[in-house]
């Protein structure tokens, strides 16, 4: 196995408030020897929510010089691919090699979909579209295609991405484990068990040796909510009442995949993730307050990596 990285998105509030409070929460985070920074990506969420992941990431990205920044994830689905691809282009030049992005077809919230001109029955075949796409264009090189969706004739976009931006599908279907070996760099994965993450990595690497490709560079990681406090009650209550107030759903189902406690007992919960492959831990945390969420994610990110 190799080293295991934490990261975090940075507690509510942190982010959307004045410029200082967002280079003061990144450089704690830093300082504090976490490994890169996270950000969602929603058009409308459920109430109208959400922020756009590229324009988020971009944000963090300039404030600072030191984190890399991993979108989890960006629903490329309701984006046109030549128009991501130069965002993604633009993003390379400001900091080359700090942005990692995730892509997910979601599906939550289909009235989010179907408001941004998509069939949300269509989701996964425009997102296999559109990864075509980005990953021909990141080439550097005029692009051609027909397809369902889309149609092009000598696209092109330069400069290309150097290095390349990791593309990670996330998403729990076979559908979206599938796509991960045929067009992704990796997997994204939330909600699922140890288990389930070891057969995720031993099917994509089974189906993405059978396609041709090399998955040497692979990097399968973990989106995981987790509450931290000094004791399971009051963590678990502080965790369920975040998670039920962003998903408008009881906690019950999340709550056995998403840890709380201590940050002991929360690397205890995630170790067997690391036997099964991941590699990368996109934390959100709940705690009592900004401070302390970020302090207990640097806990368990030394916990988890002092012995890997």
């Amino acid at each position: 196995m190799g080293s295991v990285r934490v990261g975090l998105f940075p507690p509510i509030g942190r982010l959307n408030g004045s410029p200082e409070n967002m280079r003061e929460t990144l450089a704690r985070a830093a300082g504090e020897g976490i490994d890169h920074v996270c950000v969602g990506d929603h058009v409308s969420f459920l109430v109208g929510a959400g922020s756009d992941g590229l324009i988020s990431a971009t944000s963090l990205l300039v404030a600072q010089t030191e984190l890399p920044v991993y979108v989890g994830l960006y629903l490329l689905p309701l984006r046109h691919p030549v128009a991501v691809a130069r965002q993604l282009a633009t993003i390379a030049e400001l900091a080359p090699g700090r942005l990692t992005l995730g892509v997910g077809v979601g599906g939550e919230d289909r009235h989010e979909i179907e408001i941004c001109g998509v069939d949300p029955k269509t989701r996964g075949r425009r997102m296999d579209e559109s990864l075509q796409i980005l990953r021909g264009l990141a080439e550097g090189t005029p692009v051609s295609f027909a397809g369902e969706f889309f149609s092009l004739q000598d696209a092109l976009v330069l400069p290309a991405p150097s290095p390349a931006i990791p593309l990670i599908v996330g998403g729990r279907s076979e559908s979206a484990v599938s796509r991960s070996a045929r067009l992704g760099d990796g997997w994204l994965g939330i909600w699922v068990s140890p288990h389930r993450f070891a057969a995720v990595r031993d099917q994509i690497t089974r189906e993405a040796a059978h396609a041709g490709r090399d998955v040497s560079g692979f990097e399968h990681a973990l989106n995981v909510w987790c509450g931290f406090a000094s004791t399971d009650e009051a963590a678990r209550e502080l965790l369920a009442s975040r998670m039920q107030a962003f998903y408008h759903m009881p906690f019950d189902p999340f709550e056995r995949y998403s840890p709380y406690g201590t940050p002991e007992r929360v690397a205890a919960f995630l170790r067997p993730y690391i036997e099964a492959g991941c590699s990368a831990f996109n934390v959100i945390p709940c705690a009592h307050d900004s401070e302390s969420a970020i302090s207990a994610v640097a806990e368990l990110r030394a916990l988890l990596t002092s012995e890997h």
